[in-house]
């Protein structure tokens, strides 16, 4: 298990009166009657627009020095996880040659809720990923950020997207739109971090995400077999530890203190 942090970037904050009233205003438009076709060229120029600053966001971070010290810190993370998986060890792409998967004959058609799971090469670990929490990345630059960087990692670590799944609750209709687009599974129910990797090899993504997920999460995978094949990018443990007096931590987030216990 590995837990890193990036003080460089902030949390994602949204505007939540504006994106409520968008979203008020969007679930009317949705339940009246003769949808305008006008409405739907509209919508598609919507996700065409937040679909090409994600492609501007992503050429500015290639180009970046978080990008390759943020790869760097990650790379190291992983290679300790290959090691406790027995898999072999090189560069990154090399390290996860074991874990790769083929691409689904249809990448982009997911629906909302669903993670693919007939992809997988015979014999290969199954390596997955779970986003939670970038926010609103149509409107939020800090947002956008995450999901670009989300998106190179897969590219860089072949991971094709129909293995990565994605939640938020602030998600708007277009932003589901185009993480759809974009051959990601979005969930369809808050699973608040309880999610178990069942034995499967699992990168949870999770940028600034509130300490009660990152305490779900790890009570689900509480586990020597769970914990070795968790790995977890987001917040340091021991930065929320600091954070938090010591009894608030041991009495609401007791598996965050254990987690930030072990790796002191």
């Amino acid at each position: 298990m590995a837990a890193e942090a990036w003080e460089s970037w902030q949390a994602a904050a949204p505007r939540r009166k504006r994106l409520a009233a968008q979203r008020q205003r969007r679930r009317e438009a949705a339940a009246a009657p003769g949808r305008d076709p006008e409405e739907d060229r509209d919508s598609e120029e919507d996700r065409g627009v937040v679909l090409r600053r994600i492609r501007e966001a992503g050429e500015d971070l290639l180009i970046s020095d978080f990008w390759s010290s943020a790869l760097e810190t990650i790379n190291s993370c992983l290679r300790k996880h290959l090691v406790q998986l027995k898999a072999p060890v090189g560069t990154l792409p090399e390290a996860l040659g074991s874990l790769h998967l083929d691409l689904s004959p249809n990448e982009s058609a997911v629906a909302p809720g669903s993670v693919p799971r007939d992809t997988l090469v015979p014999g290969s670990c199954h390596l997955r990923c779970v986003c939670y929490g970038i926010g609103n990345f149509a409107t939020c630059v800090v947002a956008r950020n995450q999901l670009t960087f989300l998106l190179l990692f897969l590219e860089k670590c072949q991971i094709p997207r129909s293995h990565c799944c994605v939640y938020d609750p602030l998600f708007s209709p277009l932003e589901t739109a185009v993480l759809n687009s974009l051959g990601m599974a979005v969930l369809s129910e808050n699973e608040e971090g309880k999610r178990s990797v069942c034995g499967e090899p699992t990168i949870f993504y999770m940028p600034h995400c509130g300490t009660a997920l990152y305490n779900n999460l790890l009570w689900s995978n509480w586990s020597v077999d769970a914990l070795s094949k968790t790995v977890i990018i987001g917040n340091s443990f021991t930065g929320l530890q600091e954070r938090l007096l010591t009894r608030i931590l041991q009495k609401n987030y007791v598996y965050v203190a254990k987690a930030a216990a072990v790796r002191d």
